[in-house]
């Protein structure tokens, strides 16, 4: 079984992310190296990009001060070479950065540092079959965004989706206000009716309240903003624990 069915077998997953060298690489090395002390089932890796479209504030300066810092790439592959953690990672990643590194060995490099998966927000459905095709090649999972807005294009979204299905808790940017619940639920139903694939929602998730609310309807809960907030505020450990509280039961 694959790390991202892992996460979800028989269980809602709990999924964090943070900004890949937010507030430096070595932190976010050892956070990973400390990912098997924590809930977490899945691990979403921003690449830092100085344009991140569909993030808010906090973390858009997250991505741009590890950008500003020197952060590329290449150097998030070699700080992942030195880390070491049972727990499924994913990279969420600007298409931007997977063109200007070459999407062959982009993927390639993925796969080979231990990524299950990628989530790109700003690739067009229309534009996906070629890393569709390698990620498919290369045992990686193509992670779509599926909101209240784009239902009606669920079917051919569906056709190119592996591994979970990432519902968008709102319609906006990350660390907004979330789409009314009962419309949220709706989302879910209606592709429920149309994969097996788990789904787990984000944006707008802040709090061990909304967590339990979104497990209720959803088969995971994402937090995102809270937890990059908390990178620069907080030790390794503290944020560990910290996030512990987010996703307790």
């Amino acid at each position: 079984m694959d790390k991202i069915a892992k996460a979800f077998e028989n269980k809602k997953a709990n999924i964090g992310y943070v900004v890949a060298g937010y507030p430096s690489l070595d932190y976010t090395k050892k956070f990973i190296n400390s990912l098997d002390e924590s809930c977490l089932d899945i691990l979403e890796l921003g690449i830092p990009y100085s344009d991140p479209l569909a993030d808010g504030k906090v973390i858009f300066e997250a991505s741009f001060s590890a950008v500003r810092s020197g952060v590329d790439t290449q150097k998030v592959f070699d700080m992942l070479k030195e880390c070491k953690t049972n727990k499924c990672l994913v990279f969420l990643v600007y298409y931007n950065l997977i063109f200007a590194y070459g999407q062959e060995a982009f993927v390639k490099a993925t796969k080979e540092v231990g990524i299950s998966g990628l989530i790109v927000p700003d690739l067009p459905l229309e534009e996906s079959d070629e890393l569709f095709d390698l990620c498919q090649k290369n045992g990686l999972s193509l992670i779509p965004l599926i909101s209240v807005t784009s239902e009606h294009r669920l079917d051919r979204l569906l056709e190119k989706s592996s591994g979970f299905i990432y519902g968008v808790g709102s319609i906006g940017v990350t660390g907004g206000k979330q789409t009314p619940v009962e419309r949220l639920k709706n989302m879910i139903n209606d592709i429920k009716k149309k994969t097996n694939l788990p789904i787990a929602v984000g944006f707008g998730i802040r709090s061990n309240e909304d967590v339990k609310l979104t497990k209720s309807y959803a088969d995971g809960a994402i937090i995102g903003t809270s937890i990059v907030k908390l990178t620069s505020e907080l030790d390794v450990k503290s944020l560990l624990n910290e996030i512990n509280k987010f996703f307790k039961d």
